[in-house]
């Protein structure tokens, strides 16, 4: 089934966090990032649109200097991708995100990513719009463009309620719409799937999104699912269950946990084979230093 067409709402809150996301976003897109920016997307070559007037941040390289030279101030060649761009975020809010070790949990550290990733098109003038998947339904909201609008896009995102806990396994299941996603982004949008990514069998369609778009993956990991702590019995809250869980600290449960991250890291490479195409994130660590390194290598492989 579709996912329910929602009107876009916020709460002041998720507002009030963006905006103080927004400044260090336009920050990084200006210093850092520049102009390159939008060309890990788009790569070059693209049929010509039109010529307009240069502004900070666009790549020098599309510069027309015989426009430049005749009319005495900068103009670039616009292309016909760079209007045509459309970024859905495709965030699935499963249960086992709400873990956490320490100050912070996984899903409130990818849901501030997503944040920052929606900012980024704002500023770089994309068309941005997300479905949340949950456990208790999904949600769409269509791509928009404009700093409003998206900025009311993400705080809705954000404000969105996290899953319930159900102790029936088959009712944590969730269901990402692919298909109608296929009919909802144009062709060449940017697909940028957010979630948990157990080990589980390959979505019917993913082969068919990666095909039609440019695809990419991000995952946030608390330190815990990379290396259980080197203590005694410890209590930890188990989401998928809603109970709390004693660990011995044993060697068995220390080789169960390397086989475990080992099939989610297989996983996760066989959804996205391309290591430029998925971000790995940790708890502990700056979401923006660690988009911006994302993207920076994708400028670098690039040849930019």
């Amino acid at each position: 089934m579709p996912p329910q067409v929602g009107h876009k709402h916020s709460t002041s809150n998720a507002l009030s966090i963006l905006r103080q996301l927004e400044w260090k976003v336009r920050h990084a897109v200006e210093t850092v990032l520049s102009g390159e920016y939008r060309s890990t997307f788009r790569g070059r070559g693209m049929e010509f649109d039109q010529v307009v007037r240069y502004e900070f941040g666009d790549d020098v390289r599309d510069i027309d200097w015989n426009v430049t030279a005749r009319l005495g101030e900068p103009y670039r060649k616009k292309f016909v991708e760079e209007r045509e761009v459309t970024l859905m975020i495709v965030f699935e809010d499963t249960p086992t995100l709400q873990f956490g070790s320490g100050n912070e949990s996984k899903r409130e550290a990818l849901m501030e990513l997503a944040g920052l990733v929606m900012l980024l098109g704002a500023v770089n003038r994309d068309r941005v719009g997300f479905v949340h998947v949950s456990t208790d339904g999904n949600f769409l909201s269509e791509p928009v463009r404009g700093r409003g609008p998206i900025l009311h896009s993400a705080a809705t995102l954000l404000s969105k309620p996290a899953p319930s806990i159900n102790l029936n396994t088959a009712s944590q299941s969730t269901n990402i719409p692919w298909k109608f996603l296929s009919k909802v982004a144009p062709k060449h949008s940017i697909v940028l799937w957010l979630g948990d990514f157990p080990p589980r069998q390959i979505p019917d369609g993913w082969a068919f999104m990666q095909k039609r778009y440019q695809t990419m993956g991000f995952r946030v990991d608390d330190i815990w699912e990379r290396d259980l702590p080197k203590q005694d019995a410890f209590a930890a809250y188990d989401p998928a269950t809603g109970q709390l869980v004693t660990l011995e600290g044993s060697a068995a449960e220390h080789e169960a946990q390397v086989q475990w991250h080992a099939k989610r890291e297989a996983h996760w490479k066989q959804l996205f084979p391309n290591p430029l195409s998925r971000l790995v994130a940790l708890t502990d660590q700056d979401r923006l230093e660690t988009l911006v390194r994302f993207f920076q290598a994708r400028m670098h492989s690039a040849g930019r």
